[in-house]
């Protein structure tokens, strides 16, 4: 039996309409338009007033299944990478699938934080390369405004909210997903996590008091990791697959921080305007920043195109993954 590939057959990206500006987080604590432009590139992120983790998620998935002319009950397995799902259980993959009708999928949450795109991509193609399944939809949402704290001027202007979804499918021609490096160290929960709300720190009035069910970060800490840990993966994905910057169509960043992206970008020999860079409007999404940029950018992206994804998240999470472009985009409705 030959083996079978994995490729994007169809992506959709959704967003709240709220845009929170700097100028408006300026009047929340002490920061300016000029501090968060230099330090972290985001100018406004967007803001889910009502709903849920799952509400982006499905409206995403909907959007997803009508471009693609997928019928909800041919979607066999759905998974949702997030860190912000609507409750510890049921799975917000779960939720999902039931509001938008997939009713014969078997679906479940991966919890990588930042890095949950990318390795929801490797369990999502590992499905479809198994010759189990041919239809696999991959969402990455995260609603982070629900667990942000707008009095830490250190963290607010960082996050927003959003959704996008991926159907994956057997591909042919050597197209889809080519290779990946993924990795984790545990040991850097110290500098990034949510302290309480999980067994080892379940709720109290504590810990609500204390504020510690909020994103905690060392920003120092974790930028200099993220800069080290990104840069290589990527370089070494591409030393792997014998790629070299002009073989290279798309560098798609994670949107964490905009001088995080630059310097990866720099170390990969990658020059700017072939890096996806959408973090000025939506923040960090988390789960959600690269499948928008590339939902965003899917016009321009031609079938055979080279794209290399890369990420670093909590938990310490981090990875690269290597994947051709299945179809011209511009064919798509946009």
């Amino acid at each position: 039996m030959s083996k079978i590939d994995a490729g994007i057959t169809g992506i959709h990206g959704w967003v709240p309409e709220y845009r929170l500006t700097n100028d408006e987080l300026s009047t929340m604590v002490e920061t300016t338009d000029e501090w968060i432009m230099q330090r972290i590139g985001i100018k406004e992120r967007r803001i889910l007033k009502e709903g849920a983790t799952s509400d982006m998620g499905a409206e995403a998935v909907r959007g997803l299944l009508t471009k693609t002319g997928t019928n909800p009950e041919e979607v066999e397995v759905l998974i949702c990478s997030t860190i912000t799902g609507d409750y510890h259980f049921p799975a917000t993959s779960n939720l999902i699938s039931d509001k938008v009708g997939a009713t014969r999928a078997w679906s479940f949450d991966l919890s990588a934080a930042c890095s949950g795109f990318v390795f929801g991509m490797q369990v999502a193609a590992s499905l479809v390369q198994s010759g189990v399944y041919r239809k696999v939809v991959l969402v990455g949402a995260d609603m982070m405004s629900s667990i942000t704290d707008y009095t830490d001027r250190t963290t607010c202007p960082l996050f927003g909210d959003g959704a996008a979804a991926v159907l994956l499918e057997p591909v042919e021609e050597g197209l889809g997903i080519r290779d990946s490096m993924l990795e984790v160290d545990g040991g850097g929960v110290k500098h990034l996590l949510m302290r309480a709300g999980g067994s080892a720190k379940p709720p109290s009035h504590e810990t609500v008091d204390a504020r510690e069910h909020f994103v905690f970060q060392e920003g120092q800490a974790v930028f200099k990791v993220a800069v080290s840990k990104m840069a290589d993966v990527s370089v070494d994905i591409m030393k792997k697959n014998k790629l070299s910057p002009d073989d290279l169509n798309w560098l798609v960043p994670h949107q964490a921080n905009m001088r995080i992206i630059e310097a990866v970008a720099r170390r990969m020999g990658i020059p700017k305007e072939k890096v996806m860079i959408n973090i000025e409007k939506y923040g960090n999404t988390t789960a959600a920043t690269i499948p928008l940029c590339i939902w965003e950018w899917e016009p321009r992206l031609k079938k055979g195109d080279n794209l290399i994804l890369s990420a670093f998240g909590g938990g310490f999470t981090w990875g690269s993954m290597y994947l051709r472009w299945a179809y011209d985009g511009k064919k798509n409705n946009h």
